[in-house]
């Protein structure tokens, strides 16, 4: 097949999370298989843009991925050089694949798309959820739902959705699509445990066995929660890591203040990969995503297949995954809920590790990239045949 995904950013803007990792590595799992496929994004990199090419291919993994030099409103990621593109070639493309709802990328692929004919799916990618849309910009996204993006969403052959969970939340909004499909995301293999670290990371983790949360810093990711919980949980100690776009560290440092736990705390505010993501992952004997709501969450795949058992809020599309392959705890996105299950964990080791066991099987049997690529594209290939 010829395939299109269209995202508004793509490494290495990896400010941005699950979503960049997620595309790419779908993307490159479809190349993989055999099919062309090729990606629309745009440079743009938090307040700056990334250092690649503009309008011509560049191959990543067997992907040929496109960018767009980022314009104006900057904030919607719109780029008219790649609605250019989108309306010359929608039609060279078997199917096109959107990765964003509120933004301009989505809202451009998907009419170029229709006066194309051809069919478009589109993953939403945990937005179109009611608290999240009230939360910030509310004003702004139902008025874009209501002028745009209804339509787009009863025009696309179907919606993406990575668990049930997020599928939920799109009926909560009594928005109706012709075809869902479930698809969760993937994971790849872990690389091996580095030598050297960087000094940040190093000092946090003096003392291994501690609980980790590794994300975005994002009031969503409900990490206040996470460090009141340590009240339930006495002997444990947390890392939080992740990339502070938001400026929510600040709120983070109060509350370890507040809470008093500053001894048990390592607060690492900056985007963490590579060496210092495997070192992190490696020293720790628990990974908790305490999310109050996320469409999937894909760091609990990553802890999975490195053996790490896992607490996980009832709030994550990912709990499904945990539940059936009994890899770890779940709990309620509360300071007691989750301090419980901290404290359960660690008092409770060789059950923990038998939970760590699990979770790398059931990651490497079900959650490599080129076994869900290839759900995926049989996805594609139904709404083709239709």
């Amino acid at each position: 097949m010829k395939i299109l995904h269209v995202t508004p950013s793509y490494f290495p803007a990896v400010r941005y999370g699950g979503p960049i990792y997620s595309v790419h590595g779908l993307a490159a799992g479809q190349a993989a298989l055999g099919h062309q496929v090729s990606v629309f994004t745009t440079n743009a990199d938090g307040p700056g843009v990334s250092d690649v090419p503009v309008a011509t291919p560049v191959d990543m993994d067997g992907v040929a991925v496109t960018y767009f030099q980022i314009g104006s409103p900057r904030r919607l990621y719109r780029a008219p050089a790649m609605g250019a593109a989108l309306r010359a070639r929608a039609a060279d493309f078997d199917v096109l694949h959107l990765h964003s709802v509120f933004l301009w990328p989505t809202l451009a692929a998907a009419r170029a798309a229709k006066n194309a004919g051809t069919p478009f799916i589109l993953s939403p990618r945990g937005m179109l959820v009611a608290d999240l849309i009230q939360a910030k910009s509310s004003v702004l996204k139902n008025a874009w739902l209501t002028l745009f993006e209804r339509r787009s969403i009863r025009e696309a052959a179907a919606i993406h959705f990575t668990a049930d969970r997020e599928a939920l939340d799109f009926d909560a909004l009594g928005l109706e699509t012709r075809c869902k499909v479930i698809v969760p995301n993937g994971v790849e293999t872990p690389a091996p445990i580095p030598d050297t670290v960087s000094p940040d990371v190093m000092a946090a983790t003096t003392l291994p066995g501690y609980a980790l949360y590794l994300g975005r810093l994002n009031w969503k990711k409900n990490l206040i929660a996470l460090i009141d919980a340590l009240a339930f949980a006495p002997a444990t100690r947390l890392v939080i890591a992740g990339t502070d776009d938001e400026d929510h560290a600040a709120q983070l440092r109060e509350a370890i203040a507040k809470a008093g736990v500053a001894d048990r705390v390592a607060l690492i505010d900056r985007n963490v990969i590579g060496s210092d993501k495997e070192w992190l992952f490696a020293k720790c004997s628990q990974f908790i995503l305490p999310s109050l709501n996320e469409n999937f969450g894909n760091t609990v795949l990553e802890a999975m297949i490195r053996e790490t058992p896992v607490i996980v809020s009832t709030g994550a599309g990912v709990a499904e995954v945990v539940k059936e392959a009994n890899c770890g705890l779940l709990a309620d996105p509360t300071p007691e809920a989750i301090g419980t299950a901290m404290r359960a964990l660690a008092e409770r080791s060789v059950e923990a590790q038998a939970m760590g066991v699990r979770g790398r099987q059931a990651a490497l049997a079900h959650f490599g990239w080129r076994a869900i690529a290839a759900r995926m594209v049989t996805a594609y290939e139904g709404l083709v045949s239709r």
